[in-house]
């Protein structure tokens, strides 16, 4: 399987995800994207089509940047959920963008749960 057959799979997971999930200024959308030096998360108003609140393990003020990817995962998850409790914002739905829900993405869902979101 080629790196665009991987591609379009992922992509076809995406739409199959976005198709039942909307975020909402009463429940944005917490989005996860995950590239091979670092992860990076956003929460989306899909009504108003803005992001509210966003987190990444290349930002300037992202402070943990020794340690496994997994570790830098929870790291940015409490990172993104201290953000958003700033913002007002304490409920969110999850959408994993096409990626399984297993290592660094269920790293950082786990880290933003330790950081008082509910989803």
């Amino acid at each position: 399987m080629g790196a665009r057959a991987k591609l379009s799979r992922r992509d076809r997971i995406k739409m199959g995800i976005r198709k039942r999930l909307s975020g909402s200024s009463a429940r944005p959308r917490l989005s996860v994207y995950r590239s091979n030096k670092g992860i990076y998360a956003q929460i989306i108003d899909d009504v108003s089509g803005k992001t509210l609140v966003s987190a990444s393990s290349l930002s300037k003020d992202f402070t943990a940047a020794d340690g496994t990817k997994i570790d830098q995962s929870v790291a940015v998850g409490k990172l993104v959920a201290s953000k958003a409790i700033a913002a007002g914002i304490k409920d969110v739905v999850f959408d994993r963008n096409g990626y399984l829900y297993h290592g660094r993405v269920k790293s950082l869902a786990e880290g933003a749960r330790e950081g008082g979101l509910n989803f």
